[in-house]
């Protein structure tokens, strides 16, 4: 199989959604805290991925995966709380289920203060709206936090980055023997922004290749882990060069599954979103190289520019939102980029 574009990032999912997709070419759909799958046990029960999965059917679309559960389904076990053996045991259920129903990749992220940004809508080109990170200002107060996900409870003891590695640890020795033995995937997005210091009072600790390449000492080399190989999160941390390094690294052993294609400008401690071709790295250059390594899974289009017409920024999660003139960019400029390489 050769690299493919898939419809990314989807929260809420409906008709205008699946339109989007087929207009756009694509056979296949990923989805980021779906909103058809509540998990209000705790985790997503066979019933909910099944609907999941006979909708996309009857809409001619693939899974490629899913990303992200609940926030409420996984908190204990990033702060390594009382209670994360039993979110274990049902995120170990959401795997079984999963397996059950033919979805056989999962992203996963390990951030207890999950992503931070200092501005929501920074002008880009054109007067597009963008996000941006400068780490001064965070330190100032001025950020904000959890856009997506807010957490179950604010933390009250810090945790350091000697504490986040262990509770990883503890997380993949007990689920990864799952996933082995049921044949689903985990894939791990890394710490954005990927800045070296706590914030919110939890330490972040995949900002670097070289952590991306321990995280996966850590799973022993499983085939079941790889990398959720976020291209912006990775240019943030050193641009071009960066996202060379974990290609090289993690890209020829097998272990990124699959990629979120976005850029900005700059690198920590201060970067803005961008337009891709506009960024760090030459798309054209990473996805070559991808392929030289022998990659063969799916792009998708992620944080995009809010364009006129679009909502005020690329946050929104109603579908309406989601079909978006910046979304249509993305994954047009990749086609245009697969074919001109003859990797279409």
């Amino acid at each position: 199989m050769t690299i493919r574009l898939s419809l990314g990032h989807i929260d809420v999912y409906d008709e205008r959604t699946a339109a989007f997709a087929h207009q756009l070419g694509l056979s296949g759909v990923q989805f980021h805290t779906p909103n058809l799958l509540p998990g209000e046990d705790g985790y997503w029960s066979l019933a909910e991925l099944k609907a999941l999965r006979q909708r996309c059917d009857a809409d001619g679309l693939r899974i490629d995966g899913l990303e992200n559960v609940p926030y409420s389904h996984i908190w204990k076990i990033h702060r390594g709380l009382p209670g994360r053996d039993e979110q274990i045991e049902n995120y170990c259920r959401t795997l079984r289920n999963m397996a059950a129903v033919g979805i056989d990749l999962l992203g996963y992220n390990f951030l207890p203060t999950y992503v931070w940004r200092t501005g929501m809508a920074e002008p880009g080109r054109g007067g597009a709206l963008v996000t941006a990170f400068d780490l001064d200002a965070a330190a100032t107060g001025n950020a904000l936090a959890s856009y997506r996900l807010s957490p179950a409870e604010p933390l009250t003891e810090p945790i350091s980055a000697d504490q986040m590695w262990a509770n990883h640890q503890y997380f993949l020795d007990a689920v990864l023997p799952v996933a082995e033995e049921v044949g689903v995937r985990l894939a791990l997005h890394p710490d954005d922004p990927p800045v070296d210091v706590p914030l919110g009072g939890a330490a972040r600790i995949f900002t670097t290749p070289a952590s991306l390449v321990a995280a996966r000492a850590q799973a022993r080399n499983s085939s079941a882990w790889g990398l959720d190989f976020c291209l912006g999160t990775v240019s943030e941390m050193g641009g071009e060069e960066a996202v060379n390094e974990v290609i090289d690294t993690l890209g020829s052993a097998g272990a990124i599954f699959y990629v979120h294609f976005r850029d900005v400008q700059g690198t920590v401690p201060s970067f803005r979103e961008c337009f891709l071709g506009e960024g760090n790295y030459s798309p054209a250059r990473v996805i070559r190289r991808l392929n030289d390594v022998g990659f063969d899974g799916f792009l998708i289009d992620d944080h995009v520019p809010a364009m006129i017409g679009d909502p005020d920024t690329w946050m929104d999660i109603s579908s309406e939102a989601y079909c978006s003139r910046g979304r249509a960019h993305a994954i047009g400029y990749l086609q245009g980029v697969l074919n001109g390489l003859g990797l279409d």
